[in-house]
């Protein structure tokens, strides 16, 4: 005889999948929460049946019966940088390969150690097995310490050049080839446009900006503040356009290179023909800025998937084979640079 279907009038349950697959009801368990020790063949069986009746686990009742929430914590600064929404794509493909959930904590830019503290908290409540701290300043506080010690985290490596990272960007090697970029193409000297101090890329990119020129007997001009936001490119653009000797800028990041452009088009000033311009990222609208961004390139995506993998494999202790490889910023040459008229 074959398996009943559920009625219509109530969702299919474990058992439903058991009778279909022709199994035990431990063995839907063990292959509805990633368990290994099942044979491939029966697994077919049981997900074409959890597939034909439509059953979706119960994340509670999944929790009370494995002692596992396979949710994975994140804590991002507050902010509407392209760079936090890309990351948390890659961190979230991640986890739905291996059939975990994220789940998230926002902390207000500039915010101080104890929230950082309190997102932690906030998120081990709410079950996260490991935290990924995607966070802008070094978090070695005693009470974080103890945090990271009960509970699997990594940091998102777009900042920390730990060794162990799983996939390192290295802020220096992004300015080094923004600034030789801009020298090797004949311009005496290259302006600055940071991103907000309080992040660490900002400092990395900003010491190496400097020893860039120094090396090659150059006196760095002073800095032209940004803070990330388009409306401070705007700002530093509209001093750079009042500076008759400014040929070429390093901005720390795309959105702030279309806000310094435009006021540099509202000045008369044309890119690249009066001043060139590099900035970092390769945002998706980069090459269709007008001129078409320089700009160096952050894998985001593959970023935020290297930090979730690491955590995976903590929490599973085993290695992680698709986990990505370390890999390098890259220059991608548009038309915003050229080389200095006369």
């Amino acid at each position: 005889m074959s398996p009943r279907h559920p009625s219509d009038d109530r969702a299919p349950n474990q058992v439903d999948v058991a009778r279909l697959a022709g199994v035990s009801t431990q063995t839907v368990s063990r292959v509805m929460s990633g368990q290994q020790n099942v044979r491939p063949e029966t697994a077919r069986r049981v997900l074409a049946a959890v597939e034909e009746l439509g059953y979706r686990v119960h994340a509670a009742a999944a929790s009370l019966a494995s002692g596992r929430t396979r949710i994975l914590g994140v804590i991002v600064v507050s902010t509407d940088r392209y760079s936090t929404a890309a990351l948390g794509v890659g961190i979230q493909q991640a986890a739905a390969e291996h059939r975990y959930t994220v789940t998230t904590a926002a902390v207000a830019d500039h915010a101080s150690a104890d929230a950082f503290v309190e997102a932690f908290d906030r998120l081990e409540r709410q079950g996260a097995e490991g935290i990924i701290l995607g966070v802008p300043v070094e978090l070695d506080s005693p009470a974080m310490r103890l945090r990271t010690a009960r509970t699997p985290s990594t940091r998102n490596e777009r900042l920390s050049m730990h060794p162990d990272a799983p996939l390192i960007i290295d802020q220096h090697a992004i300015a080094r080839q923004a600034v030789e970029h801009l020298l090797d193409l004949g311009h005496k000297t290259v302006w600055h446009v940071p991103g907000d101090e309080y992040w660490l890329e900002t400092r990395q990119r900003r010491e190496t900006w400097e020893q860039v020129l120094t090396e090659r007997g150059i006196t760095p001009p002073p800095v032209i503040p940004g803070d990330w936001t388009p409306e401070s490119g705007y700002r530093a653009g509209r001093t750079i356009a009042a500076i008759p000797e400014a040929t070429a800028v390093f901005v720390s990041s795309d959105e702030m290179a279309f806000g310094l452009i435009r006021a540099l088009h509202e000045a008369g000033r044309r890119v690249p023909e009066d001043i060139s311009v590099v900035s970092v990222d390769d945002i998706a609208l980069a090459g269709f800025a007008s001129p078409a961004l320089t700009t160096v390139r952050q894998p985001f995506e593959q970023m935020g998937r290297a930090a979730a993998l690491r955590l995976i494999a903590q929490l599973e202790g085993v290695e992680i084979s698709d986990a990505p490889e370390d890999v390098h910023p890259e220059l991608i040459v548009r038309s915003s640079t050229a080389a200095p008229r006369g």
